[in-house]
């Protein structure tokens, strides 16, 4: 990819809201510490009916702010983010539209510029960012999980695209954006659901090394939040598999390989530890030994980080049964 320094398109900053009284203020502040011209950015907030004065912030800091333009939209009622994004698209006036959570950061303050110098190549698509877990309450496991996780979301983009990106900040080209019908409204993933639509188009969808953001990590619930997260990736690829038809076969193999990783080596883990576990209750010595092996390598944090994503996907993919989770209650950041 040819990377143009100084390329600076027109941004529309999408951020949806829903009761972030005490996150909004700072946000605000975020998009507004970045070193980006500010007759090239335009910021939407969009706030889905919230009963804790978000809104009432939100306009006292716009009144402060008057040399930054923020539009700001209410809705009458909570009917999940991806609702909120389209709405909010119909209202944005950028070549590049930006969407991120009220309750993340930038990580430097050119993160936005380095986000749209990558649209200067015409092959690009949609820009995302790598993240880190922020603050004294994110496990050990989340800390060791992100790791892995940013060294293969960069390795895909630059294989060809990335189909998991991150609403903390996920940039996207309006026009195709449009082209693609902008987020789907029936599964919870939708940034990572557009931006794969994007390359399955024959654009990139790519996560640089150079864009970094912070994510807030629940003080309380962080196992639910996982596998709330964890049955929205399943339900991204499960829909994805319709994508893989018309996709560029660079794309198609790494498609191929995530529907693997999300979709079926939790059952096979699942399968052969309750195999293994019967043989053992016969009396198999050996099976005895791979257990007690895999119980004691729980100690090996890059092992316990593996194991425990698989058993949240396996439950995310049971809860998916009876409850999507498009609309969830909010937590505590």
């Amino acid at each position: 990819m040819k990377r143009e320094e100084g390329f600076k398109p027109k941004i529309t900053v999408i951020v949806p809201t829903y009761n972030e009284a005490k996150l909004i203020e700072k946000k605000l502040d975020d998009i507004y510490a970045q070193e980006y011209p500010r007759d090239r950015l335009e910021v939407i907030l969009i706030d889905s009916a919230s009963s804790d004065g978000t809104l009432e912030i939100a306009e006292k800091w716009k009144e402060e702010h008057g040399e930054i333009n923020l539009k700001i939209i209410e809705e009458d009622s909570r009917r999940g983010k991806a609702h909120s994004l389209n709405e909010a698209l119909k209202h944005s006036t950028g070549e590049v539209v930006v969407i991120t959570d009220a309750d993340s950061f930038c990580g430097t303050r050119d993160s936005l510029r380095r986000a749209a110098e990558w649209f200067s190549d015409p092959s690009v698509g949609a820009v995302s960012c790598l993240k880190d877990p922020e603050g004294s309450e994110a496990p050990s496991i989340e800390l060791g999980y992100r790791g892995y996780y940013n060294v293969l979301r960069v390795a895909e983009s630059k294989a060809y695209s990335t189909p998991i990106f991150h609403g903390e900040l996920a940039s996207f080209r309006k026009d195709l954006l449009e082209e693609a019908e902008g987020f789907p409204v029936d599964i919870g993933s939708d940034d990572s659901h557009t931006a794969t639509k994007i390359a399955a188009m024959g654009y990139r969808a790519i996560m640089p090394e150079d864009v970094l953001c912070k994510e807030l990590v629940p003080k309380r619930g962080y196992n639910s939040w996982k596998i709330r997260r964890a049955q929205h990736l399943v339900q991204h690829f499960m829909k994805a598999m319709k994508l893989k038809v018309k996709a560029p076969k660079n794309f198609d193999r790494i498609l191929k390989v995530e529907e693997y990783l999300h979709l079926v080596n939790p059952w096979i883990l699942l399968g052969g530890a309750v195999l293994l576990s019967a043989s053992a209750i016969m009396g198999s010595l050996i099976s005895l030994i791979f257990l007690a092996l895999g119980i004691a390598l729980l100690m090996y944090k890059p092992y316990r980080t593996w194991i425990s994503m698989q058993l949240y996907l396996v439950i995310a993919a049971i809860k998916n049964l009876w409850s999507r989770e498009i609309v969830w209650e909010k937590q505590e950041k």
